[in-house]
């Protein structure tokens, strides 16, 4: 697991002040739910949160792919990205980075990064983002356009929307990373690889099989960023099988 810079010694480190001191209490505002006022609190005392805002990242979820990268280092000079459900960014500020989208480490290769979102998503420099439902019917050729050929990476931090109901939750971003990854298989080349987030359950087995049977290696992995009451956790599926021949699969019978 990486390291987390800037949290190491903080625990006793408190200048002989309590421990409570160091944390940001929320008093419950008149016609404010308790439910808010715990999410706020936890965004307040939440040392990535914190991070996030020094190092400039729209959001703490770019710890959890820089810390997935920091693992199994896909995110390499020269790499193509596509980067679903894009918004609001943090991924693809760190895919920037680590490809060489701006050209900026001399002498590595310049990777590209295509982001896609339902909504519109503020430019990010290095990175291509589309408005795009990548559901719909053609969105693989899409990507293919834009990115200019295949991708060496297709990464989804997504959830569906909460319906408050874990098992009905669960189902759902199941069926959203399967769905992420069959456009992954249409434009993912040889060898690439597909990182996506999953609420852990019983109801992944048949994405887990499907992934083993596209990819040599699939690894599930909570990184440390990811909250420790949470239920998510992350799949990266290595070294693509490449789409296989229809013709094969049919017995020659299209």
């Amino acid at each position: 697991m990486a390291k987390i810079p800037g949290t190491g010694g903080a625990k006793g480190n408190t200048s002989g002040r309590g421990q409570r001191d160091l944390k940001v209490r929320v008093k419950t505002a008149k016609g404010r739910k308790m439910s808010s006022k715990l999410w706020l609190e936890r965004q307040l005392n939440d040392p990535y949160v914190a991070r996030a805002k020094r190092e400039g990242y729209r959001g703490r979820a770019a710890y959890k792919i820089l810390e997935l990268d920091d693992k199994y280092r896909f995110l390499v000079p020269g790499a193509r990205i596509v980067d679903l459900g894009c918004a609001p960014g943090g991924w693809c500020q760190v895919a920037v980075a680590r490809v060489n989208a701006l050209g900026e480490k001399s002498g590595k290769a310049v990777g590209r990064v295509l982001g896609v979102d339902l909504q519109e998503v503020d430019t990010i420099a290095g990175a291509e983002i589309h408005v795009l439902d990548f559901l719909e019917d053609g969105a693989d050729d899409k990507v293919k356009a834009w990115l200019g050929g295949r991708a060496d990476v297709v990464m989804s931090d997504m959830a569906a929307s909460s319906s408050g109901h874990k098992n009905t939750d669960h189902m759902r971003i199941v069926a959203l990373v399967e769905a992420a990854a069959q456009l992954a298989f249409d434009v993912l080349e040889p060898g690439g690889t597909f990182v996506a987030k999953v609420l852990a359950g019983g109801a992944e087995s048949d994405m887990q099989a499907m992934l083993k049977r596209n990819f040599t290696k699939v690894a599930n992995v909570k990184p440390p960023a990811s909250r420790s009451d949470s239920s998510e956790k992350f799949v990266v599926a290595t070294g693509f099988r490449g789409r296989p021949d229809p013709e094969i699969e049919t017995g020659g019978e299209l």
